[in-house]
């Protein structure tokens, strides 16, 4: 009993502190995190059903990137200058009608892979607000102590929502068609603006005046004078280089290595998100700042390790094991990610740096072409396992910056 209660502790002390405002904040994420991975389960089998293209798979993923590295330092320069609530309400409501406008396309039966594109950059551009606009104030909400427990419960959000909108993309999938996918994605995003318009105005401090260029350039030098800023930075380009990508792939590897058809497919993708799901919470329950920098750099290594397990296996059992074990190790990059660049910007270059942070995202796109590109010449458990192994050895390489953070 004494054990459980310490692992129960946390999380009745997290739920007494919490805000309002930090509940709508995270139910805000769990809806767009949801929508996210729903859309990118049904559009990747969809546009592999049309053109039987692995690169063009990647490349839909690759465009809900691509806005990171290109907008992301602009974002958090201008994130300064406006109500963050009012942007991010203003994004989710452009989310919204662009899901409903490719419901209304794929009803009438005129759906195409450029419509599927143009919406993925569109959504990506969203997604690209996401460091400096909300979880910079989910930091505001609950306060520098409670950082840490809010990421790991944010991160939770995430990581259920990649169980839950893999597996209901799927069967609506193979239910009612794509349109069905899209119509609910509407429906949810219209819960999350209206939980966004109960929160309270965010301000930016008089410090976000003056020229957006200026601002953007002063977050970037911030972030190459602190040695663990710019460590934290280059361990996350590794991980979108040379790991992330692989989620583009497991529609593909379903299909023609595991024969799954699209609900096996939805499946399949979910067990990532229920590894770091439980790991997400693990991590709320026990995780202690000194341990921070370990559970970063450990998650990924874990995470690239399994990845080529998954790869490489030959039934679905064993790639559902190995996808498991990639959750439980992207967990930890993914909690300590935003909670270690948060701690150690200065707090009036925050939403700058974390739009630095979203530039280092952003390089993903390079990935999934590489992959995309690679999985079109030797296949795409081959090319998924080469490039969990240079993951591999560039996290090795990167090791004496790394140890700094």
């Amino acid at each position: 009993m004494t054990r459980a209660a310490g692992i129960v502790a946390p999380f009745q002390r997290m739920l007494r502190t919490g805000t309002p405002d930090f509940w709508r904040l995270w139910y805000m994420g769990l809806i767009v995190f949801t929508v996210r991975w729903l859309e990118t389960v049904a559009v990747g089998v969809i546009v592999y059903q049309l053109t039987g293209s692995a690169f063009l798979v990647a490349m839909m993923t690759m465009l809900r990137l691509l806005p990171m590295g290109l907008f992301g330092g602009f974002i958090g320069a201008l994130a300064e200058r406006f109500d963050r609530r009012v942007s991010l309400v203003g994004v989710v409501i452009v989310m919204a009608a662009t899901s409903g406008l490719l419901a209304a396309v794929a009803w009438l039966g005129r759906l195409e892979v450029w419509h599927l594109a143009v919406a993925s950059f569109i959504n990506g551009c969203g997604w690209a607000t996401d460091n400096p606009l909300r979880r910079v104030m989910i930091g505001e909400a609950v306060g520098r102590e409670q950082m840490g427990w809010a990421m790991s419960l944010d991160v939770g959000a995430s990581n259920a929502s990649r169980m839950i909108g893999p597996t209901v993309g799927g069967l609506l999938l193979a239910g009612i068609g794509i349109e069905g996918a899209f119509l609910l994605s509407v429906v949810l995003y219209v819960t999350a603006i209206v939980a966004g318009l109960g929160a309270r105005p965010h301000m930016s401090s008089p410090a976000g005046g003056g020229a957006v260029l200026a601002r953007t350039r002063e977050g970037f030098a911030v972030v190459a004078a602190d040695k663990r800023l710019a460590a934290t930075m280059v361990v996350t380009v590794i991980y979108n280089l040379f790991a992330w990508p692989f989620t583009s792939m497991i529609p593909v590897i379903g299909r023609d290595q595991l024969s799954l058809g699209p609900e096996g497919v939805g499946i399949l993708a979910s067990l990532d998100g229920a590894g770091a799901f439980l790991g997400a919470l693990l991590l709320a329950a026990m995780l202690t700042p000194r341990w921070y920098a370990r559970a970063y750099v450990g998650g990924i290594a874990c995470y690239m390790a399994a990845l080529i397990v998954f790869a490489l296996a030959a039934e679905p059992l064993l790639a559902g094991a190995a996808l498991l074990v990639t959750g439980l190790g992207g967990a930890g990059f993914a909690t300590l990610q935003a909670t270690i660049v948060y701690l150690a910007a200065p707090p009036e270059m925050r939403s700058r740096v974390l739009g630095v942070l979203s530039v280092c995202i952003g390089t993903g796109p390079i990935g999934f072409v590489w992959l995309g590109w690679l999985a079109e010449r030797i296949g795409a458990p081959n090319a998924t396992a080469i490039t969990g192994a240079f993951g591999l050895l560039a996290l090795a390489a990167a090791y004496p910056l790394w140890r700094r953070i």
